[in-house]
Formats: C-alpha cells, structure tokens, sequence
C-alpha cells in the first residue's frame, strides 16, 4: 500500500539476491503509488485497493493469463524479506522433484528472536514450526505456487478482500488433486505482529468463513464447520465489540453473495482427514 518503502527495498534486495536463474519480480500498489524501486522491477499501479486477494489476482495476471508465461510464482509481503540466498533455488528443485506438489508455503520467522508464532504454522500440530510436512493450506505472504494450480483451481477470490483467500484457493487445488507443502527450510523473515492490528479483522474472518463453507464444503459439513468455529470463538472471550462484529461479519456471509458454490468431492473430505485437519476445523 505504499507506505513501507524501506521494507520493499530489503526484500526486493533479498530477491535479486537469489541463488540460480534471476527472479523476474512486479511490485502491485494497491490502491496508492509504488514507492521508488530498482531497475528491472516491474510496477503496477491499481487506482483502489482491491484487497488483498484482488491485488495478487493482479500481480498473476502481470505474467500473462493465470500466469502461464512462468511455472512459479513467489508471493511475498511487502513488510517481510527472504532470510536466505537459495529460497527461489529450492523451490525449484521441490516442484521438479514432485509432480503433485501444487503450492509452498514458507515459515515466517521473527527477525530478532527467530521465533515463529503458531499461527503461522499452517496445521493444527504447529508446536514444531521446524518440522516441514504437507498441510491443507498456506501462508498467503510467504509462498510459492506452481501455475498450472490456477489453470486446475483459479485465482484467489476477490471479494474475501482480507482473510481466509489462502484456504479457499488450497482447498479447490486439493480438489484438483495437487498437494502443499509447509517448508521449515524456507524462511521469510516478518516482524511479529497480531491478525487484530486490522480494524476490519472480526468481521471480515466470520463473513469469509461463512462464505468459505458455502462455497467449498458438501453440504452436511457446513453447519458442523460453522458451529465448530462459533464455539472456539466463543471459547477464546474476545471482547464485546469484537464478538459484536464477529456476529456482524457472521450474520454477512449468510446474507451476501458468496461466489459459485462448487463442493469438494468426498474422496477430498478424506484426504483432508488424513493430512490431520478434516474440514471440520
């Protein structure tokens, strides 16, 4: 959003330090001007913000439709830098080495601890964020994703704006039969921060969950998903206003358009049982 220039200097510098073939990088500015960038980077500039989705959406689009001028795309936060030299070369070799594998999401590490919070490990066992393992979804500002997966599943979807985009689109590439990939070896570094600093964080989870299960899930799941997730709300005593909006955000998603409904098979249902987070959860 153009007002973290510094931090998009660090790590459009962390990509062009790359090991292997040179990473080709295009910077989207969402809603405001790009910020002043090296020669060879690629900009582009959107006369609103159209969230976070919308703008990667963007950023695919730049490298032809869905992408297909590259077989991998790299999407990094502008606030976060590659830690090492060799995170565009692995990707590589991951996706040559795995036909299935579809998207890679990174660990993002604190700078000055090294920590990684347990939110940013994408499985319900994150206690290890150094274990590597396949997952059910990714990380949408530290990931790589193979570009036949939007071919297979589509882009992101626009109108979530903020929260649970990654999910939608891992599970429609789980139910075109690729895999992720949770690397520990990949590591972005991101200062530590809380998902509430955004104003619209309440609403916007509950509305996209809801709209999240109307458009994935088979139907006899949606309401066991839903009340799963009401409860552990309820569980984790948010304050009034915020469970006041998370109500408004629910009560939204019901009422609001959610996008074409098209239900996961079964046999995906099951995979996701087996990778250790049925769609329950």
């Amino acid at each position: 959003m153009g007002n973290r220039p510094e931090e998009l200097r660090a790590l459009l510098d962390s990509v062009a330090k790359q090991d292997g073939d040179p990473v080709r990088v295009v910077v989207v500015g969402n809603g405001s001007p790009v910020p002043e960038v090296p020669d060879g980077v690629r900009t582009v500039e959107l006369p609103e913000n159209l969230g976070i989705p919308g703008g990667r959406n963007v950023g695919i689009e730049a490298f032809g439709p869905g992408g297909r001028d590259v077989d991998i795309l790299l999407f990094l936060d502008d606030d976060g830098l590659l830690a090492h030299h060799d995170t565009a070369e692995l990707c590589r070799r991951a996706f040559a080495a795995d036909p299935e594998l579809g998207i890679i999401s990174f660990r993002i590490a604190d700078p000055e601890t090294g920590g990684t919070q347990r939110r940013h490990v994408p499985r319900l066992r994150a206690a290890d964020p150094m274990r590597s393992s396949r997952v059910t979804t990714f990380l949408g500002g530290a990931n790589a994703v193979r570009t036949r997966v939007f071919a297979d599943a589509g882009v992101l979807p626009d109108a979530f704006f903020y929260a649970h985009e990654e999910t939608d689109l891992a599970w429609r590439a789980l139910d075109a039969g690729w895999m992720i990939d949770y690397r520990s070896d990949m590591v972005l570094y991101h200062p530590t921060t809380a998902p509430s600093r955004h104003a619209v964080y309440h609403r916007m989870v509950a509305r996209n969950r809801v709209w999240l299960a109307r458009r994935n899930l088979p139907a006899p799941l949606v309401p066991l998903y839903l009340g799963v997730w009401m409860l552990l709300t309820l569980l984790r005593r948010p304050s009034r206003p915020a469970l006041k909006a998370w109500f408004g955000g629910f009560r939204e998603g019901w009422a609001t358009p959610c996008g074409p409904r098209r239900p996961m098979k079964w046999r995906t249902v099951w995979r996701l049982t087996r990778l250790g987070r049925p769609p329950v959860i």
